[in-house]
């Protein structure tokens, strides 16, 4: 499937690689760049301005990471309007996480997640206005998301337990005008897409994700294998052993049934599992889950409800007539799914979805006669 998005997305992947983050973490004054080390705080209060973690340094006009802030990119990420997203991960001196087969790594207390989300500026496709940037640390109590907001002249980001919404203008590589309200999770709302029996934890760090090579600036190498040399994961295998999810949005990468519930698991899964805040709606959207009804399919809802006269989440063979799809093309509260981080549609994603169900087996049985079987 091409999709009019993916050149973008490579673009915007290579720059990362490269840490090229022209006025990001650009922090007021001149001078010799920062020598200061990354600064780690696991107790409240949390500091109010993000340059007091140390995470980046200032080295002329550019940004660049600290001394052990590791930059990352994941096989198939979440999607959230459209936005740039920057990863990096930082971990104390001497300190590792444990490696996991089928689910998020063993972080020790002190790590740090930084993403950062961005947008065209100014019209601008060539430039960034940055919007908010992530922390989801690893305090003495547990995880804790905190929601750092940019200022309008990029020199700073202040933490906002509530941030207020952003509006978000700009034209697409595509040549479509996107003008939509952008919501930023306040720091509550982080649990909803990160709890699992009531603890939170991170979601995309997974092996399956994670196993890829990255650009660095000394190189290519596979991100597992790197984060092993430097001392930031034990126990993994070599990579040719480790588990890999397809790329959503590269057909090269696996089966259109290997993307699309790639796709689920990253999009929706967090939730969608068992012990997961949607968990009560039986629904396991992970990619190992392999019950046909688990994954909706001829299964009535137990949560929101129809949709309009809809009355499966999934219909093989019908995606028109599939409430999970129709959720995903959805931006009305209460309806649309996922329920937060999203204000606008993910077409390339929708079409994914709803060619992947079309393609599945069982066009022509209704699900009323499969249930009755």
């Amino acid at each position: 499937m091409s999709l009019p998005n993916a050149a973008r997305d490579a673009m915007r992947v290579a720059s990362v690689a490269l840490v090229v983050l022209v006025s990001l973490f650009t922090f007021k004054g001149c001078g010799k760049p920062a020598e200061s080390p990354v600064r780690s705080f696991v107790d409240e209060p949390f500091p109010k301005k993000l340059s007091e973690w140390h995470l980046f340094v200032r080295e002329s006009a550019l940004s660049q990471p600290n001394q052990r802030v590791l930059p990352y990119d994941l096989n198939t990420p979440l999607f959230s309007d459209y936005a740039s997203k920057y990863r990096f991960v930082w971990l104390p001196a001497g300190a590792s996480a444990k490696y996991r087969e089928d689910s998020v790594f063993d972080f020790p207390v002190g790590t740090v997640f930084v993403k950062s989300f961005a947008f065209p500026a100014n019209g601008d496709s060539t430039k960034e206005r940055f919007v908010e940037t992530r922390l989801l640390v690893h305090s003495k109590s547990g995880w804790v998301g905190l929601p750092y907001i940019w200022n309008t002249g990029q020199t700073e980001a202040t933490l906002e337990l509530v941030p207020d919404p952003v509006h978000i203008r700009y034209v697409d590589s595509s040549g479509k005008h996107r003008d939509f309200t952008y919501f930023i999770p306040n720091a509550n709302e982080c649990k909803q897409c990160h709890d699992n029996e009531r603890v939170m934890l991170p979601i995309g760090p997974k092996a399956r994700n994670l196993n890829k090579d990255f650009l660095y600036a000394d190189g290519a190498e596979n991100q597992l294998a790197r984060w092993t040399k430097i001392g930031y994961l034990q126990g993994a295998p070599s990579p040719e052993a480790l588990p890999k999810v397809a790329r959503w949005d590269v057909p090269s990468s696996g089966t259109l049934e290997a993307r699309a519930r790639a796709y689920l698991d990253n999009n929706c899964a967090h939730c969608h599992q068992p012990g997961g805040t949607g968990g009560y709606t039986a629904l396991d959207l992970r990619i190992a889950s392999s019950d046909p009804k688990a994954l909706g399919q001829c299964k009535s809802p137990n949560s929101a409800g129809r949709i309009g006269s809809l009355t499966y989440d999934l219909i093989p063979g019908y995606p028109e007539e599939s409430i999970l799809l129709a959720r995903m093309e959805s931006t009305r509260p209460k309806e649309m799914m996922p329920q937060i981080g999203r204000s606008v549609v993910h077409e390339e994603g929708v079409a994914l979805i709803r060619e992947w169900i079309r393609s599945l087996p069982g066009e022509g049985i209704s699900c009323a006669q499969s249930a009755s079987r």
